[in-house]
C-alpha cells in the first residue's frame, strides 16, 4: 500500500510532467522550435527531504511530440 508521503511525491511528479506539456504548449517555445532553435524542455523534480534532483525521463524538443491540438 503507498503511504501518504508516497502519494504526494506522486503527485507532484504528475504535476512536473503536465508543467512540461504546458511550457511547450506556449507561443515562446513553439516559436524557438519554428525557428529551428535548439530547445528541450526537460521534467525534472528536486526534493527538499534528500536533495536529490530526479530525472522523470520527460522531454520535449520539438512540436512534432506535441497533441496536434496545442501547436500553434
Amino acid at each position: 500500500m503507498i503511504d501518504e508521503n508516497n502519494k504526494l511525491n506522486l503527485l507532484c511528479e504528475l504535476n512536473v510532467i503536465e508543467q512540461v506539456a504546458n511550457v511547450c504548449n506556449t507561443t515562446i517555445v513553439q516559436n524557438a522550435w519554428k525557428a529551428k532553435k535548439d530547445l528541450t524542455v526537460h521534467g525534472w523534480i528536486y526534493s527538499i527531504e534528500n536533495g536529490l534532483l530526479k530525472d522523470l525521463n520527460v522531454s520535449i524538443s520539438g512540436s512534432d511530440q506535441l497533441n496536434p491540438l496545442y501547436k500553434i
